[in-house]
C-alpha cells in the first residue's frame, strides 16, 4: 500500500518495459514492512538532465535506480561519484544526501563481485580477464580493482573503449596490473563475458574455451537465457560459472546498504521476486 509515507525509488529509463527491479524490490519492500516502492518512470535522453534535478525536489523522494541511456549522462549531474562509478564512468544509483547533495554510486560491478565470492572463489590477488570494455565490463573491472585482484586483462573490439577503461583503472589504482588486447583466456583464474554475445542464436563465443583451465571460475552478464552458450561450453570443460542473473540479485543487497534499508541476502530475494 502505497501512502503520504511512503518514500519513493524512481526506476529510471527509456523505454521502461523491460524493468525487472520493481518486481523484486517491491515484494521485499511489502514483506518486510519497509513503507518504500520503486516506480517505473520513462524519460526520454533529451529530457533527462533537468528531469532528474527535479525529481530530487520532491518531499517523499528517496533516491533513484538508474538504467538505459541513462547511466553514462548521470555522471554529470551529481555532487558526488563512488570510485567505482568513477572507473566505470557510469552510475546506476542516486540517493539524496542529508545536505541535499546528489550522491552517485554503481553497483553491476559488485553484484558479480559479491556472487565470485559466494560462490568461494578467491578474488583478491587474482588474474582476471574481462571480454567486453562497455557499461557492464567497466563495472566489473572497477569492483575487481576494489577487490584487490593483481592483473586485469580487458579485450574489447573497439581498441579505444579497452584503452579509456584502462586510463580511468590506472588513475585510480595506479598499483594494478592491467593490459588490454588480447582475449586469450590462458592463465586466468576468473573469465568474464562481458559483451553482449549469446543474447542471439547463432553469436559466436566470446572467448576461447579450448584454452580456459577447469579450474577457472568463469561469469555471464547475458541474462536472456540462464545457461548461455558459452557457460554450457565451460561447464562441460568443469569450470565453476556465474549466470547472469545472479549479478543483478547480488547487487540489490548492496543497492539497499546504499538506500539505507534493511538489507537481505540474494537469495531471499530470489525467493520472493515475482518475475514469473
Amino acid at each position: 500500500m502505497i501512502t503520504g509515507t511512503t518514500k519513493l525509488i524512481a526506476h529510471l529509463g527509456y523505454p521502461t518495459e523491460s524493468f525487472k527491479a520493481p518486481l523484486i524490490y517491491n515484494p521485499y519492500f511489502q514483506k518486510t514492512g519497509i513503507d518504500a516502492v520503486v516506480v517505473p518512470m520513462g524519460c526520454r535522453p533529451e529530457d533527462y538532465p533537468a528531469f532528474l534535478k527535479l525529481l530530487f525536489r520532491l518531499s517523499n523522494i528517496h533516491g533513484a535506480l538508474i538504467t538505459m541511456p541513462h547511466k553514462i549522462s548521470t555522471m554529470a549531474l551529481l555532487d558526488e561519484t563512488s570510485t567505482n562509478a568513477k572507473v566505470a564512468g557510469s552510475c546506476n544509483a542516486v540517493r539524496l544526501g542529508s545536505d541535499g547533495r546528489l550522491i552517485g554510486d554503481m553497483f553491476d560491478g559488485e553484484g558479480f563481485v559479491r556472487g565470485v565470492l559466494r560462490k568461494g572463489k578467491k578474488v583478491e590477488g587474482a588474474r582476471a580477464l574481462i571480454a567486453g570494455a562497455g557499461g557492464v565490463g567497466s563495472a566489473i573491472a572497477a569492483s575487481l580493482a576494489q577487490a584487490g585482484v593483481a592483473h586485469l586483462a580487458i579485450f574489447d573490439a573497439n581498441e579505444t573503449t579497452a584503452t579509456a577503461l584502462l586510463d580511468r583503472l590506472k588513475k585510480y589504482y595506479p598499483h594494478l596490473e592491467v593490459t588490454v588486447g588480447s582475449a586469450d583466456p590462458t592463465g586466468f583464474d576468473i573469465v568474464v563475458n562481458a559483451t553482449p554475445l549469446g543474447m542471439r542464436r547463432g553469436d559466436p563465443l566470446p572467448i576461447d574455451i579450448d584454452r580456459i583451465s577447469p579450474s577457472t571460475f568463469v561469469g555471464e552478464v547475458v541474462m536472456t537465457k540462464e545457461i548461455t552458450p558459452f557457460l554450457e561450453a565451460v561447464r562441460a570443460r568443469g569450470c565453476v560459472f556465474q549466470v547472469g542473473t545472479d549479478m543483478l540479485f547480488e547487487q540489490i543487497p548492496a543497492y539497499l546498504e546504499f538506500f539505507e534499508f534493511p538489507t537481505t541476502t540474494a537469495d531471499n530475494l530470489r525467493a520472493i521476486a515475482k518475475l514469473g
